[in-house]
Formats: structure tokens, C-alpha cells, sequence
């Protein structure tokens, strides 16, 4: 019944403008950009009904009907011609700019905005009213009521000093409601703790650093929060029984033990219990990872976990791969005669198998699906936009489409529109629509891409930094080598060419110097191997290659990764990751590399009285 609701309270927000500010600026808040569209209908209607439909509009017809016209939103330039402004996040900067210029200059009288505008621009007005208390969250997938510092933030901006001598506030909402906001509008409003919302993040966090090494450690931690001084004076409101000390020794034991343990559960700390109810807690690569990547303490598994599965895919068919034609020798090796014996093979690395165009699509599909993306809104009615969205998308919404080497997954008892309204599959849509330059099907969209596609780089490095942990299995090479390709497409916003890749396209290199070494490990039988090598790259050429991608809008990058595996089995012995330095006269630029690998793991991959292994150059030049 929201939409009806709303509905009726068009013509009372019509008769308070023309009651309490006749003349003056009005600002009007709803919950959705829908909303703002329907509103401003309305108005236009009952203005229409007093023989006055241009009352809310303060200058000449023509000079508005040139503004409209410049608009790029459909709805607005009608809109706008009768005095009332739109302003949401689903417009064009242009078009914001141009409707908050046209207010603030009092040439149209009422602006109707989304409840962000309170947070956002300073705009003044002597008439505020909220329409409206409540807002629909996608994810709870129901309407919940405003906080109520949102509602006093509306009111705020009704006669600010700057702007007006006094201001107005109407709030309409629901008789139920009346008497809780008038206790909480005009009384002290307690502030409480948000730490027990994060309070896994903020523990792992702890004891990743150091600072946390058992229970007790964080027991004690806790007394020195904000969140204890609350749980003191509102034990209630948090759970505890009362503020007697020995309730909240209890209490915060408690809350220490449930949060350790699902810390544990998701791999991100170790507890080693001791005799009473104390513990030793360390720290897991997995929860260096939370701390390092500011990531939610269950999405390292989850990275973990689908790392894993492409590893098992990658390394059952790297074998099928085919090495492209061999390069001369001599345009890449320089050095003494030994060195350039050592190099057996150059050829060039061109992903033009489809299990390059997986791994990749593989690697965004399990960032989509981290609980970092379970707030990305799904609105009314997005649940139908995504699944046409997904027709038209390269990847499909499963994976299906690129998943050559198997059946098409399925998703027992779950209808299709459910899997549409599920916030990861709208961010793993997003993803494809950024690299593919799909048409979005509404504007909602472009805001919702580029959080989305900020958020990346983040958790693709905290991918690799999980991945890293288990280098020392099969899969992993291939694996590695694809994190630069999905680097470069998400910095370029381009998929890349496999079939066109021209070796011009990359600036000159060469390699010298050659040696590889085995050393014995101290404390154990087992040997390491250590590969030394000059990397060289012609400073002109690579100047000229940034160049040219900034002609054309695309912001040069100057990332090297080396990835060094096994010649069979895909295993990833070392890898390394460097920038080129900016220089304006050198012409050769050279780094030292040093690679340290394990020498049995080499050997025992090597083929067949070989004794080979493979270091793949991936250059990030965009």
C-alpha cells in the first residue's frame, strides 16, 4: 500500500506550499527517484485545477523553455517548465547542476529531491516537508522507516541562517508513528554503539596486528570502547542483563568466545584453548587478509574457496594449451653465451584459448559473489531488467555461457527471478556491462556500475594475496597469469584482444644475465632454486606506447608482473610485480629480478629429462 499512501499525500504537500510558503522556497523529500516524478505530477495537476499551472515558476516562458530544452532527462524538461525542479543520483551532473542553479537563483520555487539530498548540497529552503517516513531496502526487500538523524537532517535544512530568518517543517507519515517521532524529535537522542555490528572485523583486525593475543586480551580491549561505556549505562539495548560488573564480565566473555568462534569458523584467526576460559588466539593468512583489504571477515573463505575451484579447472586443462610460434633469440636475450643457452624457447603469450576467457570471467564471478556486494541495491522491478540484461551479456549470469568443457549449471528450486533479485548477480551483470559496453536498461545503473567496478582492484589483490598461500599447487601458474589480464581490463574498461594482440603493440624489452642457482635450506634436506635476470625495457618505445593510449582517453599503465611455473602441471613456483619508473632522457631502463623457487617441485615438472621451467612476462601497458 506504499504507492497509494504516497499518493495521497500529493494534495496535502500542494495545500501546505500555497499555506506556509506562498512564495518562498519549498523542498520537498521522498524516498525514491520514482517518487520525485510522481510528486512533482501531481503538483502540476493541482496548480492546473486552481487555473494556475505556472505558479511555482518565477521567470519568462521562453528563457525556461531554453533551459528544458538542454536538458538531457525526459521527465525533468517537462517538468521543469512549470517551476519545479527534480534532483536525484539517477540524473546527469549537468542536469543536477543546472536544476540547483535555477533554485538557488529563485527562478523555480519547489525542488523535489531524494532523502541523499539532506547529506549532500546545501540548498536553502523556508519550507521543508518529508513525504513520507520510510524507504525500501533491497535488501531486506520491504520498506523500514527513515533513522530518525535522517529525518532531523530533512528538517535541518528549513530556515537556515545563512539563507532565511525562519524556517518550516512538515512530516508526513503514518498516525502510528506521530507520537514516537515527536518524542525523538524534540528530546535528546541517546547515541549508541555500532561496534557490535563490526565486531568480528574489529577483533580479527586486533589480533592480525598483534595487539589481541587471547581472550582476556580482548576482553580487556573492549573496556577501553565506546561500546562498553554504552553496554554500562543500555545493557538492554545490547543484550546484557544488567550493569552489575560481574553481568558484564560475563557478558563481554560471551561476546568475545561468539566472535573468536566465528572467526574461526571462516579460517580468519586460531584459538588454542587452555586449561579455565582463557585461549591463545593467532592470526590466519586468511585473516591478514580481512585487515589488510578491509574486507568482511567471511569473504577471505569465500575468495579462498574460488580460487580453488579455478585452480582445479586450470590445472586439469592446461595441457591442451599450445605455445604460439617461436621468437628469435636474439631480439630478446643479451648476455654472455651461457645466458643465452639457458633460455631454451621465447614465444609470445596470447590467451587465445577459452580457458583464458573462463579464468577471467571465473575470477569476476567470485568477486560478484563476496559479501562485500550484499548491499548493492535491487529495486523494484530490477529483478526482470537484470535477467534482460542478461540475455544480451557475453558470460551469461552463471557462467553457462563460457563454462565450455561442462554441462550447464543449474540452480535446484530456485526461479529465475529470485536468482535475478540476488544482489551478486546484479554486480556480476554490472561487471560484464562495464567490460563489454552493454546498454544499461535504466540510469540507476551507471551509479551502481561504478561502485561496483571501484571496488575490484581491492579484492582482486586480496585474491591473489589468498592465493599466494597455496601457491604450491597444480593450476596456480595459469592462475596467476590471468590476474594481470583482469587487472588491465578492469583499469582499461576493455576486454582484452585475444586474437589481435600485435607484438608492436608492446614497448621493447630484453633479458640478460642469466643464472640459476640451487641452494640447500637450512634446518632441512630440501634444495631451493634461485633464478637471477636483468630485465631491460626501451624507455622511448614505452613512452610512445603511453602516449598513444592517452591520446585516446586511457591513462597509461606501467605494471611488469613475472610469473614462474613448472613447465607441466601448472605449478606457480614465484611470481613478482614491479613498475616501470618515469625517466624523461635515459633510453634503457634495467631492474635486477631475483626469483626464488622450490627446486623439487621444479624438477619433478620439468618433462621428460628437460629440466625447464617457464617465466611468463605480462605487461600491463594501458
Amino acid at each position: 500500500h506504499y504507492c497509494p499512501r504516497m499518493a495521497t499525500m500529493n494534495k496535502p504537500c500542494y495545500a501546505a506550499i500555497k499555506d506556509l510558503s506562498p512564495n518562498k522556497p519549498s523542498l520537498i523529500f521522498v524516498a525514491s527517484r520514482r517518487q520525485t516524478r510522481l510528486t512533482a505530477l501531481d503538483l502540476i495537476s493541482h496548480a492546473a485545477g486552481e487555473e494556475n499551472p505556472k505558479s511555482f515558476l518565477h521567470c519568462d516562458d521562453d528563457y525556461i523553455e531554453d533551459v528544458a530544452q538542454s536538458l538531457d532527462d525526459k521527465a525533468l524538461r517537462h517538468i521543469i517548465t512549470f517551476g519545479i525542479g527534480l534532483h536525484h543520483a539517477g540524473l546527469t551532473s549537468r542536469d543536477r547542476e543546472t536544476v540547483e542553479r535555477l533554485y538557488l537563483e529563485g527562478q523555480i520555487q519547489v525542488l523535489i529531491a531524494t532523502a541523499t539530498l539532506a547529506w549532500g548540497v546545501n540548498l536553502p529552503a523556508h519550507l521543508v516537508i518529508v513525504k513520507g517516513t520510510e524507504f525500501f531496502d533491497g535488501k531486506l526487500s520491504r520498506y523500514v522507516d527513515y533513522p530518525v538523524t535522517d529525518i532531523l537532517q530533512m528538517m535541518g535544512r528549513a530556515g537556515r541562517p545563512q539563507f532565511d530568518k525562519e524556517g518550516v517543517a512538515v512530516i508526513m507519515c503514518e498516525e502510528s508513528k506521530k507520537t514516537f517521532l515527536k518524542k525523538f524529535l524534540y528530546e535528546p537522542f541517546p547515541v549508541e554503539s555500532c561496534l557490535g555490528e563490526r565486531m568480528c572485523e574489529t577483533i580479527n583486525a586486533e589480533v592480525s596486528s598483534g595487539t589481541i593475543n587471547s581472550l582476556s586480551d580482548a576482553i580487556g580491549y573492549l573496556h577501553w570502547t565506546f561500546y562498553a561505556r554504552r553496554v554500562k549505562l543500555n545493557p538492554s539495548y545490547y543484550g546484557a542483563i544488567s550493569s552489575n560488573d560481574d553481568e558484564l564480565e560475563d557478558f563481554f566473555l560471551a561476546v568475545v568466545q561468539e566472535t573468536t568462534e566465528k572467526l574461526q569458523d571462516h579460517g580468519c584467526v586460531f584459538v588454542d584453548k587452555t586449561e579455565g576460559t582463557d585461549s591463545f588466539i593467532t592470526t590466519t593468512p586468511l585473516g591478514r587478509a580481512a585487515s589488510n583489504f578491509y574486507l568482511n571477515h567471511q569473504t577471505p573463505k569465500q575468495l579462498m574457496q574460488g580460487t580453488r575451484g579455478l585452480r582445479k579447472v586450470l590445472a586439469q586443462h592446461a595441457p591442451e594449451l599450445k605455445h604460439g610460434a617461436h621468437l628469435q633469440k636474439q631480439e630478446f636475450v643479451v648476455g654472455n653465451a651461457e645466458s643465452v643457452k639457458r633460455v631454451e624457447s621465447i614465444s609470445k603469450f596470447s590467451p587465445e584459448h577459452a580457458m583464458y576467457t573462463f579464468a577471467i570471467a571465473k575470477i569476476l564471478y567470485e568477486l560478484s559473489a563476496t559479501h562485500e556486494f550484499n548491499e548493492l541495491p535491487v529495486r523494484h522491478s530490477e529483478d526482470e531488467l537484470n535477467l534482460e540484461l542478461s540475455k544480451s551479456l557475453p558470460w551469461g549470469y552463471d557462467l553457462s555461457k563460457v563454462s565450455w568443457w561442462m554441462d550447464k549449471q543449474k540452480h535446484p528450486g530456485k526461479n529465475i527471478l529470485d536468482i535475478m533479485a540476488d544482489p551478486h548477480t546484479k554486480c556480476f551483470l554490472l561487471l560484464q556491462a562495464f567490460i563489454f559496453k552493454g546498454t544499461l536498461p535504466i540510469s540507476d545503473y551507471i551509479n551502481d556500475m561504478r561502485g561496483v567496478v571501484e571496488q575490484i582492484p581491492r579484492l582482486l589483490a586480496a585474491m591473489q594475496f589468498i592465493a599466494l598461500d597455496d601457491k604450491a599447487s597444480a593450476g596456480n601458474f595459469e592462475m596467476f597469469s590471468c590476474f594481470p589480464l583482469v587487472r588491465h581490463i578492469i583499469r582499461t574498461g576493455v576486454m582484452i584482444d585475444v586474437k589481435h594482440s600485435a607484438a608492436s603493440n608492446t614497448p621493447s624489452i630484453k633479458f640478460g644475465n642469466f643464472k640459476v642457482e640451487r641452494e640447500l635450506m637450512k634446518g632441512s634436506n630440501q634444495h631451493k632454486g634461485i633464478l637471477n635476470f636483468d630485465y631491460n625495457i626501451e624507455l622511448n618505445s614505452f613512452r610512445n606506447t603511453n602516449q598513444r593510449k592517452s591520446n585516446h582517453g586511457k591513462k597509461g599503465g606501467k605494471g611488469v608482473t613475472l610469473v614462474l611455473g613448472s613447465l607441466k602441471g601448472g605449478y606457480l613456483l614465484d611470481q613478482s610485480s614491479f613498475n616501470v619508473p618515469e625517466f624523461k632522457k635515459e633510453k634503457w631502463w634495467k631492474k635486477h629480478i631475483r626469483m626464488q623457487f622450490d627446486w623439487n617441485t621444479a624438477e619433478s615438472n620439468a618433462g621428460q629429462d628437460q629440466n625447464l621451467v617457464v617465466l611468463r612476462v605480462l605487461h600491463e601497458f594501458t
